[in-house]
């Protein structure tokens, strides 16, 4: 609208001078033509909002304009990149006020060139005024409208953002805390259970007590090596030297295995490389058991089998002691020792698995951990 400006004006100015030569007033009009000119060229430094000073602007350049076509007509159609102008400065009601103002300029200005009466100059000039002030309005409320979808779109996407970053959080406190669980709160429950033990029998029985304190004196080792690899990484250690989860298994269960109780691993089914989010929960799932096992259920046996099936892997935790009545899926845990079970629930969620509990009084507990394997591609 700027070039269109500058050319409509340039040749508005050769006409003037081809058709009137020598003309008295052309030194006024080359003078209003510059000062129209510099007036136009200082307008982008006003901005395009309202403000007072861009609305003195504006009826500064339309009123030198307007002296312009009274003095020649041939300036008339210099008035239509000032309809533009007008449209994106003033409210949309005074902006079609200034186009009608305008286009009687131009049309007055086209029938005084005529010489006669001439309806196409008397009728063209408006339908073209209003096609163009409706096509810029439409473009300007569109324009308005897609402002306010790409503001929605931000404000969805920072909600969005705000909302995955609180969720992210939520489960990496709810993961940190079945691993705390799972690991160091476990050791440490098993050392007190052995330190007690030891603490009784230490006048009457000297060498079963000091076993129990080496093999607390081994569970401490093994929960400060968990927590150096939690400072890491957070994977279990049993995991950390590559030998898989069969190997991390068999070697949980030689560790748990002592006086009292005997734990047995099995494996079945064709190995298979499982992912490290497997590998991980279904071990920390095999150790929350195990404890549960040593500290509830007065068994002397447990087994633990792992069974691969192609398109899932399947822990189970056997044991024979005292059995309890399972609860149900959705029922709460409550007290200090009711978070076992919950966080083994959880683990196998998070993976899409399932948990199954069958016991009952006085007849042992079978706990069956089922995860789904994504089909190699």
């Amino acid at each position: 609208m700027h070039t269109a400006f500058f050319l409509l004006l340039g040749s508005s100015l050769v006409r003037f001078l081809l058709r009137h030569p020598g003309e008295p007033r052309t030194p006024w009009i080359i003078a209003l033509l510059v000062c129209l000119a510099l007036l136009y060229v200082s307008g982008p430094a006003l901005g395009t909002r309202s403000t007072p000073h861009r609305l003195a602007w504006l009826f500064l350049v339309v009123a030198t304009w307007g002296v312009l076509v009274v003095l020649a007509p041939s300036f008339a159609w210099c008035a239509v990149p000032l309809f533009y102008t007008g449209l994106r400065t003033l409210p949309a009601r005074a902006a079609l006020l200034l186009v009608a103002v305008l286009t009687a300029f131009v049309v007055t200005a086209q029938l005084q060139l005529a010489g006669h009466f001439d309806p196409n100059l008397l009728f063209a000039p408006p339908a073209w005024a209003a096609v163009a002030s409706a096509v810029f309005l439409y473009m300007q409320r569109q324009a308005a409208r897609q402002r306010d979808l790409i503001d929605d779109l931000i404000r969805t996407r920072r909600e969005l953002a705000a909302t995955e970053r609180r969720e992210g959080t939520l489960a990496e406190r709810q993961r940190l805390s079945m691993e705390i669980h799972d690991t160091l709160a476990q050791g440490l429950s098993s050392q007190q259970m052995l330190l007690q033990a030891a603490d009784r029998l230490w006048d009457t029985d000297p060498a079963r007590a000091r076993t129990h304190v080496r093999t607390a004196e081994s569970i401490t080792e093994r929960g400060l090596a968990e927590a150096r690899r939690f400072v890491h990484d957070l994977a279990p250690a049993d995991l950390a030297n590559g030998g898989g989860l069969a190997q991390a298994l068999r070697a949980l269960a030689e560790r748990e295995s002592d006086a009292g109780l005997t734990v047995r691993f099995h494996a079945e089914g064709a190995p298979v490389p499982l992912p490290d989010r497997v590998a991980s929960a279904l071990l920390r799932i095999a150790q929350g058991a195990l404890a549960n096992v040593r500290e509830h259920a007065d068994a002397a046996t447990a087994a633990l089998t792992l069974t691969l099936l192609g398109d899932q892997v399947v822990l189970d935790v056997a044991d024979d002691g005292r059995g309890f009545t399972p609860p149900a899926a959705e029922e709460p845990a409550t007290g200090v020792r009711g978070h076992g079970l919950p966080a083994i629930r959880a683990r196998a969620g998070q993976l899409g698995g399932t948990l199954t509990i069958e016991s009952a009084p006085g007849e042992g507990t079978v706990l069956s951990v089922s995860i789904p394997l994504e089909s190699p591609s």
